[in-house]
């Protein structure tokens, strides 16, 4: 591997795999990594911008992809594409806001490397499943949980409110059948006010009285199918939720906040650098 030697005489060598390492995953800033290697700041950042980021070429031929999208300001996020079965990411791009024609991109980019999706997992995005019809897909557990919490909120004060949360937070814990009991419960004893209705004073019309306790419910009938496949596909390996997706992009967040200020050019070479794909 070639060395680039600094400018100021006398300096320690600079090695583009060891700055890369240290600034990356030792999370070195530009002014540590000017100490360590004896050098000046712009001395370590052009080195830097110098680094060639390579990308992986070779991966499994079979994959379960587990995908979302992250972001860290507005109009500015990337779209990852993991297989769980080896946590590598095959594919990411990177897009102002996430819309199923990229999901549905990155899915057809990921099979023309010759991979075989033998099943996806994702958010519940309307629309998203019905572009997979003919691969097994499993909504994300947790994803579904935030949704009905952004219902009810955090500390919801209704009875059935308090239940219906209690009752999704056990989503990850309890089997299809389980749930499905559980849920048909809770729908029984809220029934009646489920459907209370009520009127307004200034047009007349009737709406329903607590409608984002009926939003919750329905979100959670509407995607029960997709809740537990990976019950139903156990021979494939299937996770539940994207967390390992997650936790992936929390540890690059992690990682850039150590290098606050990069323009968008330099965010981006390190993201490729995490990613590799």
């Amino acid at each position: 591997m070639p060395y680039l030697r600094s400018s100021i005489s006398g300096n320690k060598s600079i090695d583009k795999d060891e700055l890369w390492s240290l600034y990356s995953d030792g999370k070195q800033t530009y002014a540590q990594l000017a100490e360590h290697f004896n050098c000046s700041s712009k001395t370590i950042q052009r080195n830097l911008d110098k680094v060639q980021i390579s990308k992986r070429k070779e991966f499994s031929s079979v994959a379960v992809v587990e995908m979302d999208t992250t972001y860290w300001k507005r109009g500015f996020g990337v779209m990852a594409f993991r297989n769980s079965l080896d946590g590598v990411v095959l594919y990411k791009q990177y897009v102002r806001y996430e819309t199923n024609a990229l999901y549905l991109f990155g899915i057809e980019e990921i099979r023309r490397r010759g991979i075989y999706i033998q099943a996806i997992v994702c958010d519940g995005r309307q629309g998203l499943f019905k572009l997979f019809d003919d691969i097994p897909i499993q909504m994300c557990q947790f994803h579904q949980i935030q949704i009905v919490q952004r219902y009810l909120t955090r500390k919801p004060k209704t009875q059935a409110a308090i239940e219906l949360k209690k009752l999704t937070l056990q989503l990850t814990k309890q089997m299809k059948e389980e749930f499905a009991n559980n849920l048909n419960a809770w729908h029984l004893q809220w029934f009646d006010y489920l459907n209370e209705r009520s009127k307004s004073p200034s047009t007349g019309k009737s709406f329903y009285t607590h409608k984002r306790l009926r939003s919750a419910y329905l979100s959670l009938k509407r995607h029960f199918s997709y809740l537990f496949v990976f019950e139903q596909y156990r021979e494939l390996m299937m996770p539940n939720t994207t967390n390992a997706l997650e936790g992936q992009f929390a540890n690059l967040k992690n990682k850039l906040r150590n290098h606050n200020g990069l323009s968008r050019a330099h965010k981006i070479k390190f993201i490729d650098g995490f990613f590799k794909a």
